[in-house]
């Protein structure tokens, strides 16, 4: 029987080790410009630190996710937590731009790739219901970041240099993370699988790691991340400057950003009541199909109380699918391959995150106006939303191929 109220300790831990690590690669927007006025380095030089630890992330999630498959969730999480810490602190000390890209792209992006995809399937292993909940709840505290840390970190570079500043948060980062890391135990439901496949009664439970990366559930769940992420990522990265050209000041502008993100703490919970109640892969379809409505309503607004009305519907809707995929995921995949299938969907989500703000700074250098990038994301939601309508779950009772040996 399963320790219920240690399940929601778990959920808990997750949701704090979620907004530390989150919240301490969010510390670079508020961190570019006194380091840029400090350094003499570029804004463009620093910012694509960023870039190089969103494509690390990516990439790493699926290759350390299928690690803590083998060798557990807890030292992958640990092992991420630690050198996180180290490596901003490391990055504080960076003395030329290349050094700090790489220190703070690559290091801290795969640092980030080793804590979240565990994390989120340990604590799959422990719901056999309330899961959308679960998930979601660990998702909230991942959007705590910007109403905690990003905070934090501006008054202390508004009181210290930057190195400091980004030396308190690494120190922060170790006394805080390394602890919650060690709350995390081994799922149950791997015992379940385990003995699932002992007597054959969950034929799914048998499957092999080849076979789940090439079936039909994996592949569509992917994609669907891939073009959801890419629909919103845009919008989300582009809105302060698309505010700023329609008039609005700057200072007025970025509270669209506050205003998009307590929604989207609102939409996480909402979502996760609505996914246990109606089902994960109901509530992701019409999910999605409201997403690619909202983003099109961008194109309309033009004052600062439309931009909070459509930013507010927006960040409720976004923040709301997101932990839906691993509940899908957690439904039709065995637990002790959680991690890769997490991995794989977070990578493609990775990749479609770092498409959006590219995609949207080059058709507004090409055309001087956001008009097409709204458009673009209306059209790449809609693709997200006909994607996910041909997900299918597993057959129940049909035989997959045994576990390789």
């Amino acid at each position: 029987m399963r320790n219920t109220t240690y399940r929601w300790v778990l959920v808990a831990a997750g949701g704090l080790l979620g907004c530390m690590a989150i919240g301490s690669i969010f510390t670079l927007p508020v961190f570019i410009r006194p380091m840029s006025e400090a350094t003499g380095w570029s804004v463009t030089g620093i910012s694509t630190a960023m870039t190089i630890a969103f494509l690390a992330m990516a990439f790493g999630s699926m290759a350390l996710g299928s690690l803590s498959d083998r060798i557990g969730a807890r030292p992958v999480v640990l092992g991420g937590s630690a050198v996180l810490a180290g490596s901003l602190a490391w990055a504080s000390r960076a003395t030329s731009l290349i050094e700090f890209q790489l220190i703070f792209g690559l290091v801290v992006g795969l640092s980030i790739a080793a804590i979240l995809p565990p994390l989120m399937a340990s604590v799959m292993g422990w719901f056999d219901t309330h899961r959308s909940l679960a998930v979601s709840l660990v998702s909230a505290g991942m959007g705590m970041a910007p109403m905690t840390v990003s905070p934090f970190a501006a008054w202390l570079v508004s009181n210290y240099d930057w190195r400091y500043s980004m030396l308190v948060i690494a120190g922060l980062a170790a006394v805080t993370m390394i602890p919650l890391a060690l709350f995390i135990r081994r799922p149950p439901a791997l015992e379940e699988e385990q003995h699932a496949v002992a007597t054959g009664a969950e034929p799914v439970a048998a499957m092999s790691v080849g076979t789940a990366l090439k079936s039909p559930p994996f592949i569509i769940l992917m994609l669907t991340n891939f073009f959801c992420c890419a629909t919103h990522s845009g919008p989300i990265f582009h809105t302060v400057g698309y505010a700023v050209s329609c008039g609005i000041p700057l200072i007025a502008a970025v509270t669209i950003y506050s205003v998009e993100g307590l929604a989207g703490l609102g939409g996480r919970v909402a979502f996760g009541i609505m996914g246990d109640r109606f089902g994960a892969k109901n509530i992701l379809v019409l999910g999605l199909l409201a997403q690619a409505i909202v983003a099109f309503f961008f194109f309309f607004v033009r004052q600062l109380e439309g931009f909070y009305a459509v930013a507010a519907m927006f960040g409720f809707i976004y923040a709301g699918v997101m932990p839906l995929y691993a509940v899908l995921a957690r439904e039709n995949f065995p637990q002790r391959m959680m991690g890769t299938i997490i991995g794989g969907t977070s990578m493609a989500g990775g990749l479609g995150m770092a498409l959006g703000p590219w995609a949207g700074g080059f058709i507004y250098d090409t055309f001087a106006t956001y008009t097409w990038l709204y458009l673009g994301a209306c059209g790449m939601g809609i693709g997200a939303f006909l994607i996910a309508m041909t997900f299918k779950p597993f057959p129940k009772g049909v035989e997959h191929q045994p576990v390789a040996a």
